[in-house]
């Protein structure tokens, strides 16, 4: 008996925290978190002013509970967590870029000028190079090596940007850097396989704050790619 009191405790007391005010976490990739919301949290706290927000950086499965995470950007290609309905952002375009020196000096003029380029990838996204060649219809024989691998895309992007070489990535953590011309796309950048989504914890999908988040969010990323 005491047993089953003390489970139903537990349930009653994880219950009572997730009603308890308090800030809200968005989980992101630490690129996304780098590019593109960081460059941004100023605007969302002036949109949102009463907004007590707290950060985790993650692109993995999640538990809300455990990790006490209340909206999350994912890709669609991540299993999505029992009672969630994932909120569509938007497509995921990808494309190769590399500093503007780097093109003029290797004569990257074509994708078929990749094979004697030296080809970023990134760990977390080691499908990168082959998702590219797929939607653009790039058929490199023999496929060229990867020249270096990094942990994340901003370490891939540096690299880039520092003329180490190509790199594929999305073009929505690179636009600041194609704005101001630190990086170069050759070849522009054509629709991905996977699109961004957002899960938004069960407990808290109606509280109004998490509605403005989620709000947010949503018109920030379609107002970029339009």
């Amino acid at each position: 008996m005491a047993e089953g009191l003390s489970v139903a405790f537990n349930l009653i007391q994880k219950t009572v925290d997730q009603l308890k005010p308090g800030p809200l976490t968005l989980s992101c990739s630490a690129s996304i978190m780098m590019y593109w919301l960081l460059p941004r949290l100023s605007k969302l706290k002036n949109a949102i002013p009463s907004l007590d927000l707290s950060f985790n950086t993650g692109h993995g499965e999640i538990d809300f509970t455990r990790d006490k995470i209340t909206v999350a950007i994912r890709l669609s290609s991540i299993p999505v967590p029992k009672g969630v309905t994932p909120v569509p952002l938007i497509e995921e375009w990808i494309g190769a870029v590399c500093s503007p020196e780097y093109m003029r000096t290797n004569r990257i003029e074509k994708p078929g000028d990749l094979a004697r380029a030296r080809l970023l990838a990134t760990n977390t996204r080691p499908s990168a190079w082959a998702d590219w060649y797929k939607a653009t219809s790039t058929v490199l024989e023999p496929p060229p090596d990867i020249a270096e691998s990094f942990d994340h895309f901003y370490l891939q992007i540096q690299a880039a940007k520092c003329g180490l070489g190509v790199a594929a990535v999305p073009r929505m953590l690179v636009r600041d850097e194609l704005d101001s011309a630190g990086l170069v796309a050759p070849f522009g950048f054509v629709p991905g396989p996977v699109h961004l989504v957002l899960w938004v914890a069960p407990h808290a999908e109606n509280q109004p704050k998490t509605v403005a988040l989620v709000e947010w969010l949503r018109n920030e990323l379609r107002e970029m790619e339009t």
